[in-house]
């Protein structure tokens, strides 16, 4: 009998070491050799799992996607109230500063967007996937009168995540421009105006 393939552990591993580089090293720094020497591997033994280190961060990128999504997803479906789920869902798109490990990694790894169509199809993936929850959100609340839309719902959606993208790149500097209870209370700001709906958290 054979022996079962060890490629998919290892393909995790590389994936993970290739994540924490990201985030210490700063993707437009990263050199296949920081892969290899951080996992106690040659260059050539790296190849072997990904083709190219941009195959590899592809990976790094698609989970990030997945997961930054899937709390998203659990942070607004925790809530069953249309005002207690909007709010929910604005908290969990920020970061929480400059030592934001998933939202930093997302950021760092949007700079490639600009110049490689694999990344930029991902990225829209992450914003479309957004927009889709908070156009979800916004239509139960106006379909039980809770919510007076300002627009259509998937306008207010794609201002909502525009928003919280422009603050996240504020909150995640090295000197961030402001603070996360800052950010939030300016995306809740625009929230209320958008659903006519006081938005106040409950007890």
């Amino acid at each position: 009998m054979a022996r079962p393939s060890k490629a998919p552990e290892r393909r995790a591993e590389l994936i993970e070491v290739a994540r924490r580089a990201v985030l210490e090293r700063g993707v437009l720094n990263l050199r296949l050799r920081d892969i290899a020497e951080g996992a106690g591997l040659s260059s050539g033994s790296i190849l072997y799992y990904f083709p190219t280190l941009d195959d590899l961060l592809r990976e790094v990128q698609r989970e990030a996607v997945a997961r930054f999504c899937s709390a998203r997803e659990q942070a607004a479906a925790a809530k069953t109230d249309p005002g207690e789920r909007l709010r929910s869902m604005i908290r969990s798109g920020l970061p929480t500063g400059p030592e934001d490990e998933l939202c930093v990694l997302l950021y760092e790894l949007g700079t490639i967007a600009r110049r490689d169509p694999v990344y930029a199809a991902r990225h829209i993936t992450l914003f479309e996937q957004q927009v889709r929850i908070y156009t979800g959100i916004l239509e139960a609340g106006a379909a039980t009168g809770e919510f007076t839309l300002a627009a259509d719902a998937v306008s207010i959606a794609r201002n909502l995540v525009a928003l919280e993208d422009g603050y996240g790149l504020h909150l995640t500097q090295a000197v961030p421009t402001l603070e996360t209870a800052t950010a939030e209370a300016m995306l809740l700001s625009y929230a209320r105006t958008a659903t006519a709906h006081p938005l106040e958290e409950r007890s």
